[in-house]
């Protein structure tokens, strides 16, 4: 169980991750759309998950949202060390109605973010879809992976967030998963990721 706190004049942030769990998730973020999403990714990626932030979600969920992004990567990073004997790479197409939505990972060792997605409405419930930008932007800066989303089509905007959040639980646990043809091995040619 890793575990990486942070704390800013914004935000006050608790993250315990168990890569190897069985789903379970106990998050409190203040921002309950949140909540939800990642509670997505704890339960499809068969990781266990606390959050527990106490943010300034007064003035606005950005801050916590952003931070929480970045704090979860810092942990993922931590979990994954120098990534020996993992596929390295995840995968997922996830549909959930009308909505069916593409994440790809790599364990690179390098931040990089792809998201194609037109949300068909600014707001899910009080969330503000911009904000998404925001949590993977600081997970992948700090978990050092390339991510790839691509909304394939959607009509209603909370499916089209939750095929996002559960093909990214998904394509992390595969990325994740052990390859036995590579044990002992960092997969990749440089010797290190």
């Amino acid at each position: 169980m890793i575990k990486v706190s942070r704390k800013t004049n914004e935000t006050n942030i608790l993250v315990e991750l168990n890569l190897y769990g069985t789903g379970q998730a106990n998050i409190d973020t203040g921002v309950p759309f949140l909540d939800h999403m990642l509670d997505q990714v704890a339960r499809h990626g068969l990781m266990d998950i606390t959050i527990k932030c106490d943010g300034d979600t007064k003035i606005d969920d950005h801050h916590s949202v952003e931070d929480i992004g970045i704090t979860l990567g810092q942990a993922f990073s931590k979990a994954v060390g120098d990534k020996t004997g993992f596929t390295r790479y995840g995968h997922s197409y996830v549909p959930l109605d009308e909505a069916l939505s593409r994440v790809v990972l790599d364990l690179s060792g390098r931040p990089g973010l792809e998201l194609n997605v037109r949300f068909t409405r600014a707001l899910i419930g009080t969330f503000d879809v911009d904000l998404f930008s925001e949590f993977f932007t600081g997970f992948v800066n700090h978990a050092l992976v390339t991510l790839h989303i691509d909304n394939l089509k959607g009509v209603n905007a909370h499916h089209q967030a939750e095929t996002i959040f559960k093909a990214f639980g998904r394509a992390l646990r595969m990325a994740v998963t052990p390859d036995e043809r590579q044990a002992g091995i960092i997969p990749s040619t440089k010797g290190s990721l």
